[in-house]
Order: structure tokens, then sequence, then C-alpha cells
């Protein structure tokens, strides 16, 4: 029996063979799949729902547009995250022109370039009312880390991806990650007190009919409806 991570690639693989020739289920699979991450990618950036959603959609489309511009040279949720980090810096941008987004790489490549989720479990409503206002003041706690810092902390403690993957993903060195995370930590410990530690993983919901209607758009803008 092939190992889990292996038996993953494959069938990733072959979801990807599938969507070159325009296959609607296995764009829609690749798009469940990656959603949570990339939403929550997006979002550290341009700090807004609906921008993040718009972010996600159009790095959808133009990623399955150019699918055969995808040479396995990195990994297939690396070159998607790095289209929608493109998509929503050039977002911020268009918002700010003068922005400094505190995410200049000295990578090229990626400068050069153009997310089942959890879900709280709760008994009685006061319960689901006091998480959410929790979920609430984490999120806005996030949005106020400094440019760089926030998408740092998102990736690390969020998407739990490792140093490794997120220096390569940001185009910064390692222990620029480390130092990063160290400092948004102390920031949002300090915003946050009790309540960081179990509401972190709940932010950002991306779920159900919005994860359904994303990639009913995506799959229309590519005439695969």
């Amino acid at each position: 029996m092939a190992e889990p991570a292996l038996r993953h690639a494959t069938d990733e693989c072959e979801l990807i063979e599938r969507a070159r020739r325009n296959d609607r289920e296995a764009i829609r699979l690749l798009i469940k799949q990656q959603n949570r991450r990339l939403y929550r990618i997006a979002r550290s950036i341009v700090r807004d729902d609906f921008d993040a959603e718009d972010v996600l959609q159009d790095a959808y489309v133009r990623a399955f547009a150019a699918l055969d511009g995808f040479r396995g040279e990195a990994r297939f949720g690396t070159w998607l995250a790095r289209i929608v980090i493109n998509e929503a810096l050039g977002c911020v941008r268009r918002r700010r022109p003068t922005i400094d987004i505190g995410l200049v790489s000295d990578n090229p490549e990626l400068s050069a370039q153009v997310i089942p989720f959890p879900t709280a479990s709760c008994e009685n409503p006061e319960t689901i009312m006091a998480q959410d206002q929790i979920r609430a003041l984490l999120e806005r706690a996030i949005d106020k880390l400094p440019e760089g810092f926030r998408e740092i902390l998102v990736a690390r403690l969020i998407e739990e991806m490792s140093v490794e993957e997120t220096s390569e993903l940001f185009g910064v060195l390692p222990q620029t990650v480390k130092t990063r995370l160290f400092r948004a930590r102390a920031l949002l410990k300090a915003e946050m007190e009790k309540h960081i530690g179990p509401s972190l993983r709940d932010a950002f919901p991306f779920e159900g009919r919005r994860c359904e209607q994303l990639a009913d758009l995506v799959l229309a803008r590519l005439r695969l409806s």
C-alpha cells in the first residue's frame, strides 16, 4: 500500500493532468483542497474578507488558464500560493499606491510570478456567541499586526507551515521568518492575552457555501460551468 504522502502526491498529479484537459470536477477538487490555506494567505495581506475572495478567484482563474506553465519545479500548493500573493499585493497597491508591504523578495522568481475546515463544536448558543466574539477580537488583533509580520504569523501558526516552507513562500531568510514570528506573537499576545491559544485555529473561516460558490465562480470564468 502506498504511503499517504505518496498517494496524495499521485492523486494531486492526476488531478492536475485532468485539470490541464479542462476537467471540471478535477479543477473543483483542486480548488477545494487549496481554498483554506490560500484564502488565509490572501486575507493576511489584504485584511478584508471580500477582497480576499476576489483575490483568490482572480488567482485561480489566472492559474488554471495557464496551468501548462506549471512544470512541477515547486509543489502545486506553493505555485498557487505565489500567484495568490502576487494578486493580493496588487490589490493592496491599487488601494494604497505608496504602500511598503514589507515582503520585498530578493528571489527574482518569486517577484516575477504573476484554502474539511475546523469548526467549533458547541452545545449552547451562549458558548457559540462567546467563541464568535473571541474570534472576532482575534481577527482584528491579527489585522493590526504590521505588514510582513502578519503574513508570517498566519503561515506559521494558523496554517502550521514550516520555517522552510514559509521562507520559500515569502522569499525571506529562515532567520527572518523566526524573528518576525517571535515579534508578531509578542504583539498578538499583548492584544489578546487569554484568548489567543484556544481561538487561533478558528480564525478567518472559509467553508461551506462560500467555498462552493468560489469554485463555481472560477469554473464559470473558465467557461466550464
